[in-house]
């Protein structure tokens, strides 16, 4: 009997720890995308905004870690009120659960990357033309507050989940809610100089560096398999290690066939392969898979990808007609494509209702974009958020950063 007694602790232990160790892998390639979104942003922008773009995606990470430490932990999931609105604010300090599946620190560390990724999206709508330190004191505010609270109103129990919206992985939690933010800064910041001409013409901004922005998206394609595969949360058993291994395979597929159905969709319509177009193709199968990249048959995930692929490049084109600048396509994937996500998780997850979702979506939504929309408000109206038009001109880098990305390039435009 005693012996009985001793497996079986060793095997609770050994669970604990592979699913500890789950955990921490899964959270590492989320924390890897951080990589992409700097490679993937840097590509898309202009060579003379580069250091600039660089400097706030290490700074954005390091500013979400620090806030969602101090206070953002805290109120998406210590000691909240079943169905409640209002964190409690607990503390995050307390004792490791007895019957936990795993570390209360690997759950930390999932957790807190998820913040960074959402903070990420904002970083390439709002390029080109915001002020450093505007930016950084608004990830401030996200990562520390904003996101924590409609974090806690569905993850982390409150009423947004009582009322039985469902995500698994965030396409709305994080990416749509990273959109939102976005398009809020946008809209007060306005377009870059010479985006859009006086009688409705759009004038395209190329990116400096196509294969950077390549790797940035596959960096990305590679961490996704973290962020929802990690976000089954075990794999110590049969049950779970076979859900994981499919969200796996859906998570793929429909990242591949967002990208040939962009593909597809740029050849009919203008006649050519558009590579920046087929990035954001395979990023929108990515967004829309994540809301529910467990309960669509295989073909279904593939089906998910392929119509989220092409209606991000119709989304694109649309934001450009209605003078919405967004450098990356960020509102595109992540907004769009991430809304369309949500909305589809009821075709294979008996648990989700159209209405139950449209309500998550409008209220997360209104949330993120209310407050946001407010701070960025208030920055602008005390220290500004857009540079000069003189500092516009010579670029970011110049003016906010004093180190130019590629120096050489720079010193040879110079000397002709």
């Amino acid at each position: 009997m005693e012996e009985l007694v001793t497996l079986g602790a060793t095997v609770s232990e050994l669970k604990f720890a592979l699913d500890t160790f789950y955990f921490l892998i899964s959270g590492a390639l989320v924390m890897w995308m951080a990589a992409g979104f700097a490679m993937l942003e840097a590509g898309l922008v202009r060579s003379k905004n580069t250091t600039e773009i660089l400097t706030k995606n290490v700074c954005l990470y390091s500013i979400a870690c620090i806030m969602y430490l101090v206070v953002g932990y805290n109120i998406m999931y210590v000691d909240n009120a079943e169905g409640g609105w209002l964190p409690s604010f607990a503390s995050l300090i307390g004792a490791q659960a007895s019957d936990a599946d795993h570390a209360l620190e690997s759950d930390f560390f999932f957790q807190v990357v998820f913040v960074a990724t959402a903070m990420s999206i904002v970083s390439g709508a709002v390029a080109e033309r915001m002020k450093l330190w505007a930016f950084l004191i608004f990830s401030v505010v996200m990562t520390g507050v904003i996101y924590p609270v409609e974090g806690y109103w569905t993850w982390g129990g409150g009423f947004l989940s009582e009322a039985g919206f469902v995500d698994f992985a965030g396409s709305g939690i994080v990416h749509m809610a990273g959109a939102a933010a976005a398009i809020s800064g946008v809209l007060l910041l306005g377009a870059r100089k010479g985006k859009y001409g006086p009688n409705g013409q759009v004038n395209p901004i190329p990116g400096s560096n196509l294969p950077m922005a390549t790797l940035g998206m596959f960096i990305l394609w590679m961490g996704w398999f973290g962020f929802n595969g990690g976000s089954q949360l075990l794999v110590s058993d049969a049950e779970n290690a076979s859900a994981v291994a499919k969200i796996f395979v859906n998570t793929n597929s429909a990242a591949a066939f967002g990208a040939v159905s962009a593909l597809v969709v740029c050849k009919m319509v203008w006649g050519k392969a558009d590579l920046t177009m087929i990035l954001n193709g395979a990023l929108a199968g990515l967004v829309a898979i994540t809301a529910d990249p467990l309960s669509p048959s295989l073909p279904l995930a593939g089906v998910i990808g392929m119509v989220a692929g092409g209606l991000v490049v119709f989304s694109i084109v649309m934001f450009d007609r209605v003078k919405i600048d967004d450098p990356v396509g960020a509102i595109s994937v992540h907004g769009v494509a991430g809304l369309f996500g949500v909305m589809l998780v009821p075709l294979s997850n008996a648990d989700a209702t159209v209405l139950g979702q449209l309500y998550g979506a409008s209220v997360i939504f209104a949330w993120v974009f209310g407050v946001s929309f407010a701070a960025w408000y208030i920055l602008k109206i005390t220290m500004g958020i857009r540079v000069s038009e003189e500092e516009e001109y010579n670029g970011m880098d110049a003016s906010d950063c004093g180190i130019d990305a590629y120096p050489e390039f720079v010193s040879l435009k110079s000397a002709s």
